[in-house]
């Protein structure tokens, strides 16, 4: 096990107020709540309002970690943002939440690894923090998921949601807590399985975009969940392995919030038994890279979480895209 050099201090949540139930989806598709809990889990998922867009909802979580921290926006040398639904693609979101917050002094730079986006961050900011770049970095993962959601898609539209978490990366204060271990790792042979085929470079704005829905999340359904399933598994073996730990060491597992199913596999593969296992999938559905900072806020603030705790986080996403971590809290 690796000393640690950097620590997570503070926490911070947003999500919006609409709600947009199974029974409400019904209405707009054909499918039912029994049919959604029993393939997903989920039950509800918030929805953004128009004035709620992803540097907003950032900035309410990135205000309850500088509250948590005792430090003051001027007080960061970075912000990390992790999305997959930027407010639009020039600049970053990031450099409008640094212009919202007041965080003068801070670089800001979006990180684009779908789900796995706030661990990405947090691995990046760990390595800024290391080589002497910065000593306080922002991250955050936030998502506007329902403006890049097809509802009239059954197989897409009953899984996301909109919110945003965050938490602060620094140097070590007491060596006994911190990053013990991080993964990551890529397999873009996958792409087409998860992703948005139009709106980028290769596929500009056009009305042929439009008539056929090409920026909308297009996902396959059955391949991804066996690819997750897969690389789940490998991310937490692999956080394991480099901490030099095994599963009953683990107190607390944050997974991705994408499926049930996929929760429990991975809590099943990494033997920790799912009272080890936050899931909060019901209330939230998939918020992409906002799951896991939401889920960390909602620990800690309810006591979930406590002082010398062993925390696993892991994650996947379109790309594919996989990350874990363990933290010492």
């Amino acid at each position: 096990m690796k000393r640690p050099f950097v620590e997570l201090v503070g926490t911070g949540r947003y999500v919006p107020e609409k709600i947009l139930s199974n029974a409400d989806l019904a209405r707009m598709v054909d499918t039912s709540d029994e049919w959604i809990v029993e393939r997903t889990g989920i039950r509800e998922r918030r929805i953004a309002g128009p004035s709620e867009t992803v540097a907003f909802m950032s900035k309410a979580a990135a205000e309850q970690v500088l509250a948590d921290a005792g430090i003051g926006p001027e007080d960061l040398d970075a912000i990390i943002l992790g999305t997959a639904s930027p407010d639009r693609l020039l600049p970053s979101t990031a450099c409008d939440l640094q212009a919202l917050l007041g965080a003068k002094n801070a670089a800001a730079f979006d990180v684009s690894a779908a789900c796995s986006g706030f661990l990405y961050g947090l691995s990046m900011a760990e390595g800024m923090v290391a080589a002497g770049m910065a000593r306080h970095v922002l991250v955050v993962g936030a998502e506007r998921l329902s403006t890049i959601t097809d509802y009239t898609d059954r197989a897409t539209c009953i899984l996301f949601g909109d919110g945003a978490g965050a938490t602060l990366v620094r140097p070590v204060t007491n060596g006994q807590r911190g990053i013990l271990a991080g993964y990551l790792k890529t397999d873009g042979t996958l792409a087409q399985l998860l992703y948005r085929p139009g709106g980028g470079g290769c596929h500009p704005p056009d009305q042929k975009l439009l008539a056929d829905k090409g920026y909308f999340i297009k996902m396959a359904g059955r391949e991804v969940f066996k690819s997750a399933v897969r690389a789940m598994a490998d991310a937490c073996d692999r956080a394991l392995q480099l901490a030099g730990m095994t599963g009953e060491q683990i107190d607390l597992l944050i997974p991705h919030q994408a499926n049930i199913r996929i929760i429990e596999a991975t809590a099943k593969h990494a033997e920790i038994p799912m009272d080890k296992v936050y899931v909060n999938i019901d209330r939230y559905g998939n918020t992409s890279a906002a799951s896991i900072p939401i889920a960390l806020d909602e620990c800690v603030r309810s006591g979930r979480i406590t002082a010398g705790m062993n925390v696993m986080l892991v994650a996947f996403g379109g790309g594919f895209t996989w990350a874990s971590m363990i933290v010492r809290w």
